[in-house]
């Protein structure tokens, strides 16, 4: 069966925190964005049985107000600062009883492997964007280059 893969990129995050990139929570925006975003993947059915979530506090505050309500959840801290060819090593080896996950990282490497994975050029993923990627593969070692289709792209600020 093939595989769903969501890449989010986090939600709106604070720059004037005076805190470390890593510690940078989310502003007043990403707070409002994240739930918006989340009720959207819900009411379309679009729930992972997995979420692996960079381990920085912008992004795990995005996973929380998404409340997507899915008990598997992996704290990645590879995440954070990945190339693309860390992000696709990851979903490489997710277990194949998975049939639907999710990584919530950051850019520029969740752009790149969105791209990368369904041979469509994205510019940019804005922030708590959302781009769902059917992967023509039973297996997830098997992800790669164009094998996916991105069936849907989803960002707050996307007309209805």
């Amino acid at each position: 069966m093939p595989k769903t893969l969501y890449l989010v990129r986090h939600a709106k995050s604070d720059w004037n925190t005076g805190d470390s990139d890593f510690d940078r929570p989310l502003n007043k925006r990403g707070l409002r964005d994240a739930p918006e975003m989340g009720d959207r993947l819900k009411a379309r059915g679009d729930l992972p049985e997995l979420i692996i979530c960079s381990t920085a506090k912008r992004a795990q505050q995005t996973l929380k107000a998404l409340n997507l309500g899915v008990a598997n959840v992996i704290h990645e801290s590879r995440i954070y600062e990945a190339s693309t060819g860390d992000l696709l090593e990851i979903v490489q080896k997710l277990d194949d009883s998975v049939e639907t996950a999710m990584l919530i990282g950051h850019n520029p490497s969740m752009t790149w492997l969105a791209s990368m994975l369904s041979g469509v050029r994205i510019e940019g993923m804005p922030t708590c964007s959302v781009a769902t990627i059917l992967l023509d593969a039973n297996h997830w070692k098997s992800a790669g280059a164009d094998n996916g289709q991105l069936i849907d792209f989803d960002y707050p600020k996307k007309p209805a």
